[in-house]
């Protein structure tokens, strides 16, 4: 039994890729967390995009309506929304199966991850992508609608690339978000780092030894993140004049 040959056995041996160690797993856990973090950010950012160009021009209806959307997820714990919208949609999808005939199907996890975190991530990406589009100077924007340019092209050319520089930090908090939440996931059964980790530290005992693997797995995905968008901010400054230059 594995459970029993690896309560004696050390710390390097429960970290191993072979059994009875569990860096495999482990790993395996953190690839899935990557995966739903990657898909859950980028339809999120889709989202916020739509939703930051609602809430500044479009009708009084969709601003109302986008108002609700992000007051309600800003305000109910990632937690329950997860609950709410995992279990909801499924069975919304399944019923709406059923009653065309067909039977009840399984829905994927990652699939399920992704949408029910892209829905949270999309209610703070309208305000970040919001307020880093009113930071856009507004004589800049007024140039470009008086030499004729189209709306499309002048968030193409104008709103979004100037805007980049002010959101890539609110961006960032929240990328760094959407890694941690999707911990969540593990109380719907889905095998991310956390449940990867809680299977491990219960089935071997080593609960501190499991734990703090996955903490130190976290940490250099934070780190290697913070990185990435700090070389990403500097790379949306570039031409811009800092201040006291």
């Amino acid at each position: 039994m594995q459970s029993l040959g690896v309560l004696g056995a050390s710390t390097l041996d429960l970290l191993a890729f072979a059994p009875p160690g569990w860096g495999a797993t482990l790993l395996r856990g953190l690839w899935n967390s990557v995966l739903i973090a990657v898909g859950a950010y980028g339809l999120g950012l889709g989202i916020g995009v739509a939703g930051a160009y609602g809430k500044l021009y479009g009708s009084p209806w969709v601003k109302d309506l986008l108002a609700i959307y992000t007051t309600l997820v800003r305000a109910v714990p990632e937690l329950i929304l997860i609950l709410i919208l995992y279990f909801a949609v499924t069975d919304a999808v399944n019923q709406m199966i059923m009653a065309f005939g067909g039977g009840r199907i399984e829905i994927n996890g990652v699939v399920a991850g992704i949408a029910v975190l892209g829905v949270v991530q999309g209610a703070y990406s309208t305000e970040v992508l919001r307020g880093a589009i009113l930071a856009v100077p507004a004589g800049q924007i007024e140039a470009a609608r008086a030499m004729g340019m189209p709306a499309g092209l002048l968030a193409r050319r104008i709103t979004l690339p100037l805007m980049l520089s002010y959101a890539i930090p609110g961006l960032a908090n929240l990328w760094l978000t959407v890694t941690k939440d999707t911990a969540l996931l593990a109380v719907v059964g889905f095998a991310e780092l956390t449940q990867a980790t809680r299977q491990a530290a219960s089935t071997t005992k080593a609960f501190f030894t499991f734990y703090a693997a996955a903490g130190v797995l976290y940490l250099i995905l934070s780190i290697a993140s913070t990185f990435l968008f700090s070389r990403a901010e500097k790379w949306a400054r570039r031409g811009q004049r800092r201040t006291g230059d």
